[in-house]
């Protein structure tokens, strides 16, 4: 096996390490979101246990990478690949968190019945995670097409964002108990929204991979 080979081996066993981690952090943040309309308690305290997974996949493929770059020093597009897969890495990873603090907004919740609408928080789910899975799939294809078209579907979900925010505090309560939901909720809504960011953020580094270049898709 050539020099060549074995890196491209050794880089193709990292892209399937970085693909398991979007599976895995798109997954807590659609399960997140089910467990809140479901106010399921356990289901959140199991997604928070599971972050730690997340955590040290992120961490096994910065380690990798950086292995990579000290044992084959790449040039060029090489290396522009595994920068990008670190900072993809750190992406997915914050994936991950939002769903654990959207976990915690759902222990905090409790039983107590929710009175506010979450119309558009399932609206905000929908596009964030279809953004997301998007985005990967542009990833594997290197389709910068796709991937610009998905980062400007950012503005929907600032749109959402804000008709929920506005839904959320206009709705009358006749229980001051209820007052507390407007933070709860008003905090998925906010990680939601800030899943979506980083869907950006991947559609930009797609660029930077291919072009060299660095881009502001969605200003």
């Amino acid at each position: 096996m050539t020099v060549r080979e074995k890196f491209e081996n050794d880089l193709h066993r990292v892209q399937g390490l970085m693909l398991d981690l979007c599976h895995m952090s798109i997954h807590a943040l659609e399960k997140s979101v089910e467990a809140l309309f479901e106010q399921d308690i356990d289901a959140a305290l199991v997604l928070m246990d599971q972050d730690r997974f997340i955590n040290r996949l992120e961490e096994h493929i910065n380690d990798e990478v950086i292995l990579l770059i000290a044992k084959q020093q790449p040039v060029a597009t090489d290396l522009r690949r595994l920068i990008v897969m670190i900072k993809a890495a750190s992406d997915m990873e914050r994936i991950g968190d939002y769903a654990v603090n959207i976990a915690k907004e759902t222990i905090r919740l409790g039983q107590t019945k929710v009175v506010y609408p979450t119309e558009k928080i399932a609206q905000m789910r929908d596009q964030a995670i279809a953004m997301l899975k998007g985005m990967v799939q542009a990833f594997i294809d290197e389709d910068m097409q796709k991937a610009k078209e998905i980062a400007l579907l950012d503005d929907q979900i600032d749109t959402l964002y804000g008709e929920a925010i506005v839904e959320i505090l206009n709705t009358p309560t006749e229980n001051m108990k209820d007052i507390g939901q407007v933070a709860q909720l008003s905090f998925v809504c906010r990680y939601l929204e800030r899943s979506a960011d980083h869907a950006t953020n991947l559609a930009e580094l797609l660029f930077y991979l291919v072009k060299g270049k660095h881009y502001e898709l969605n200003q």
